[in-house]
């Protein structure tokens, strides 16, 4: 987020104060059964699912070796247990590591458009890198690529009207999800469920998601040189993105479809939205889209369930840090298996009751043997996890009661150990410029961090 979130998330507490009754994260087992994996199933390239033979056999050509393949077998079959559908095989990722890299695969990915875009985000500003997209798909649109595009009414609250009119009025489609007036709204009316997904799905083939906003503030890398740490404009913003190719983007195509239709968008132009797709890589991905539509959010039954199933380590980096009570329960029942817990988030924040409020919790979780570190030098954004080396995920979902209850969000869970070393070089390199909380320091903490922290506590579920 940037610094819209603070206001925005206040306005739609007071809303949902007045509106709504709390809800709460699903419970789930701790010492649920371990999943078989030969129960593990795979989706082809074509859409085939392969038989029980044939499955256990990818099965034991991607965990050859024993070990720590043994643990990579027992995510398979967490995932696919959780998934109750067939795990996608045959996909290329790309790690993408803040604005400028992200950026520029995105702009790439647009330029080579020849039949539609389809774009998902929270932010789109009328700003230097706002426009330079705006342009970009501006062009594609006048060239007869159709392009389609569903913006967050409060995430972009401060960009102006004119700005999306000039983008409908040469024949891209706008959606504004659950606008903040009521009277453009077509869906019904909820201002505290947001639409905080970051997508682009060109042509079907290639799709980016991840934490990323269209936004000036990503156009500086994390290794950028600082001024004063109060100087929050001017610092880098440290996120993370993934370009994916592969059978699985026809799962985020349908994602981006169900969330324009849910918004009664207008019906999209005739396009090959459902291309044929090719394998183009070796990776096993599941694409899970989460929202408070849903009985069960999927994004936060996997996450404490694969910490439930971890063997070795649980390696977290989350720009808005406010864990639920289950899910603190779940990190320390982690470290008390012997399990090296570490998280990694921001030392300062664009969002300062969110900020503090997920600090009123770093005592409990100190004590429980956690080891946090707070990121510095840039301001962290990324939500990322890697789990025994083996399960990655990279997506829009922070670790907070608002990702997990209020909002629609977006993850894609990685299955493998080669992607899981990319991400594991990622998080060392964070780590290094970090700084270890301990809780002797923490416990001498003075009483007008402790008094903030309070307050953030008091506003935790709606922020």
């Amino acid at each position: 987020m940037i610094s819209i979130r603070v206001p925005a998330r206040l306005a739609a507490a007071a809303c949902a104060f007045a509106f709504a009754g709390c809800s709460m994260p699903p419970v789930i087992t701790p010492d649920m059964a371990p999943a078989d994996p030969g129960s593990v199933r795979f989706q082809t390239a074509s859409g085939r699912i392969l038989s029980p033979e044939r499955s256990r056999q990818i099965v034991a050509k991607l965990t050859k070796g024993g070990g720590a393949s043994d643990v990579l077998a027992d995510h398979l079959a967490l995932e696919q247990e959780l998934a109750g559908s067939p795990l996608s095989l045959g996909n290329r990722v790309t790690l993408l590591q803040n604005g400028p890299n992200t950026y520029a695969a995105m702009l790439a990915a647009i330029a080579d458009a020849h039949d539609h875009i389809d774009m998902e985000t929270y932010i789109f500003e009328d700003d230097d890198a706002g426009r330079q997209f705006a342009d970009t798909l501006l062009a594609k649109q006048r060239e007869g690529v159709q392009v389609n595009l569903i913006r967050d009414s409060v995430g972009t609250i401060g960009t102006p009207r004119a700005f999306f009119d000039r983008l409908k009025a040469a024949g891209i489609q706008v959606v504004e999800f659950n606008p903040v007036n009521p009277l453009r709204a077509k869906a019904g009316w909820d201002m505290n469920q947001r639409d905080h997904r970051k997508l682009l799905v060109v042509d079907g083939k290639t799709a980016v998601l991840g934490g990323i906003n269209i936004s000036s503030v990503y156009s500086g890398g994390s290794s950028a040189r600082l001024g004063s740490a109060e100087e929050k404009s001017s610092m880098p913003w440290r996120d993370t993105d993934l370009q994916i190719e592969g059978p699985v983007v026809a799962s985020l195509q349908k994602l981006f479809m169900a969330s324009w239709e849910s918004q009664e968008g207008p019906p999209l132009a005739p396009r090959s939205y459902f291309p044929q797709l090719a394998a183009q890589g070796k990776e096993v991905i599941r694409a899970i889209g989460s929202g408070p539509d849903q009985a069960v959010n999927q994004n936060y039954v996997t996450l404490i369930s694969a910490i439930n199933s971890a063997e070795r380590d649980i390696l977290l980096t989350n720009a808005y840090f406010v864990p639920d009570p289950q899910l603190i329960r779940a990190l320390i029942a982690a470290v008390a298996r012997g399990i090296d817990v570490k998280i990694i988030v921001p030392s300062v924040s664009d969002a300062s009751l969110v900020f503090h409020a997920g600090r009123s919790h770093y005592e409990a979780l100190l004590r429980g043997g956690v080891k946090i570190f707070e990121r510095r030098q840039a301001l962290l954004h990324a939500k990322t996890a890697l789990i025994d080396g083996v399960w990655a995920t990279v997506g829009s979902t922070n670790l907070d009661w608002r990702s997990f209850l209020h909002n629609q969000e977006l993850t894609a869970v990685i299955l493998g150990p080669e992607f899981g070393e990319k991400m594991h070089e990622a998080f060392e390199r964070d780590l290094a410029a970090s700084d270890q909380i301990t809780l002797e320091a923490w416990e001498r903490r003075p009483i007008s961090t402790r008094a903030k922290e309070w307050f953030g506590r008091l506003w935790e579920y709606w922020l």
